[in-house]
């Protein structure tokens, strides 16, 4: 209940604030749970990503510090979100996700790059979805990269790929593993193809004036 009424409040902020989003390839969505991995362009990408593929229900990751305020770990937790320590990540950063996935009815949002700063794949969102048996849904946003600029109401657009499965009983060798990264960038070029041809991300915060 508490994840349907922050999706109906958050729709309605960012249609008060930009009102400009558009969703493409919703039809390319799987049946049953999946994860949706794409490039963190902006804080607010997922977010974006899950209005998205509403009305299905999400889990995040969240960095451990953000729970140690008691009504923040209140609403995370009632969010579906869960902590992990980015600098050390233990088990659970794969066990919690894998264990949502097969046993409830939630999808998980991962960004396969770490943070919205840097471009390295992370070898995560492929243990976790091989664990768990449920395909990736390449997807890009492109638009507003600072809550500020959401209010020039300049177009929002969230793109969905096609889903990649992976064979669960086949061993996640680095090759495999390096194929599997190599075409979700070809995946995430696609549909940035798709939405604006023109389009190239500059990461704001490398550019902002001191």
């Amino acid at each position: 209940m508490f994840y349907s009424f922050i999706r109906v409040v958050a729709r309605i902020v960012v249609a008060i604030i930009n009102g400009n989003s558009h969703y493409l390839n919703k039809e390319k969505l799987p049946e049953g749970n999946y994860i949706v991995v794409g490039p963190h362009r902006a804080w607010f990408d997922m977010i974006y990503f899950a209005l998205a593929a509403s009305p299905k229900r999400f889990s995040f990751m969240a960095k451990r510090e953000l729970f140690k305020n008691p009504v923040l770990r209140y609403i995370l937790d009632h969010a579906n979100a869960f902590p992990v320590d980015r600098e050390h990540p233990g088990p659970s950063a794969i066990k919690t996700p894998v264990k949502w996935l097969r046993k409830r009815d939630i999808s998980l949002i991962m960004f396969p790059s770490g943070t919205r700063h840097s471009q390295e794949m992370k070898g995560g969102v492929a243990l976790i979805a091989k664990l768990s048996g449920v395909p990736i849904v390449p997807t890009v946003y492109q638009g507003p990269l600072t809550f500020k600029s959401l209010f020039s109401r300049k177009r929002v657009t969230v793109a969905f790929g096609d889903p990649i499965y992976l064979d669960r009983k086949a061993k996640m060798t680095d090759e495999k593993q390096n194929k599997l990264f190599a075409k979700m960038e070809a995946e995430f070029e696609k549909l940035d193809q798709q939405v604006d041809p023109n389009f190239k991300y500059v990461d704001v915060s490398k550019h902002s004036t001191k």
